[in-house]
């Protein structure tokens, strides 16, 4: 027979049990997200589906705490936002872009930090090599600053008769953006066309820059880093009225409007690659012993209804090798 003392005892226990479920509910590693606004269901579910693949799944075994900054320009709420990640005391850190990256590095010496980034990580100060980052940082990059030749060199070839070219840039962060200029100058050089450079952050500045590249008589226009899309429509308007040939960074501008873009990835691969590495971390594994993964992928879209209007007649050779016409 159970004593009464026992009984109570027993009631207590299980009066207990719920509390200490929902505790152990609540102990789920948290994944820290610091980055830009993303709001782009494909990026997350690449993401997701990378943990997935480690045997995470949001909600159920492991958490996400996002900080993000919303445009245009959130660079300087990057390091109150990672600071915040590491005083909540998460598990790891993902973040997307090389600003977030760094504002992260910087925040803690302790916590691991996967990042998605599309310059050199280790021109950047992220990690020491690709294939051995050597600290609490890895991840993906799309090694973007490669693609400035290839993007002039695209453009050229579509507009050969454009001797002078307008190179129309955002400037977020030195880290950044330096190498993706300095690589845009050298392959100037090489294809000997004279680069106009605007480096503009406003609407104002932007027209501005229209306005000189015209008295300057270019033929040609080079998109680099820029601002985020709300301006997007309003510089491929502008190269429609001035009947500029434009190059892009974003496929999203040529679909809107725009000439002709070259980028990095087919898919949202190096955020699938990051939630496979941030899963390998919540398991035990670490950052220095995983190689930053390379996307090699990539992808041209022409549209052909912008060529049109614009008189332009795009090589057959493009026409063949582009991954997606728009008539």
């Amino acid at each position: 027979m159970i004593r009464r003392r026992e009984f109570i005892a027993g009631l207590g226990s299980a009066a207990a049990w719920p509390v200490v479920a929902r505790a152990q509910q609540r102990a789920s590693p948290v994944i820290g997200y610091l980055g830009p606004r993303n709001e782009d269901e494909r990026w997350w579910a690449a993401f997701r589906q990378g943990l997935g693949e480690q045997g995470y799944v949001e909600g159920r075994n492991v958490e996400i705490l996002r900080r993000d900054a919303v445009a245009p320009f959130p660079y300087d709420r990057f390091p109150v936002l990672a600071a915040d990640l590491v005083h909540r005391g998460v598990a790891v850190i993902a973040a997307w872009g090389t600003p977030p990256a760094l504002a992260a590095k910087k925040a803690t010496s302790a916590i691991p930090i996967i990042f998605m980034v599309g310059t050199d990580p280790v021109q950047a100060g992220l990690v020491a090599s690709l294939n051995r980052p050597g600290g609490k940082a890895t991840g993906a990059t799309d090694l973007l600053t490669e693609l400035a030749a290839k993007r002039l060199e695209l453009l050229h070839e579509i507009a050969p008769g454009a001797m002078s070219i307008g190179y129309l840039y955002y400037t977020s962060d030195s880290v950044v953006d330096e190498p993706w200029i300095m690589a845009t100058e050298n392959a100037a050089r090489i294809l000997g066309v004279r680069l106009l450079k605007a480096d503009v952050g406003t609407p104002s500045e932007i027209e501005r820059a229209f306005a000189m590249f015209v008295g300057e008589r270019i033929g040609a226009l080079l998109m680099g880093p820029m601002p985020p899309p709300a301006t997007w429509r309003g510089l491929i308007a502008l190269a429609a009225h001035y009947a500029l040939p434009a190059m892009y960074p974003d496929s999203d501008m040529v679909k809107a409007g725009g000439l002709v873009s070259y980028e990095a990835g087919n898919d949202p691969d190096p955020q699938r690659l990051a939630g496979t590495y941030v899963g390998r971390i919540l398991k035990g594994e670490k950052p220095a012993d995983l190689p930053v993964q390379q996307s090699t992928r990539m992808k041209l879209v022409i549209n052909l209804k912008t060529a049109k209007a614009l008189g332009l007649t795009i090589p057959e050779t493009l026409l063949a090798t582009a991954d997606e016409v728009i008539q």
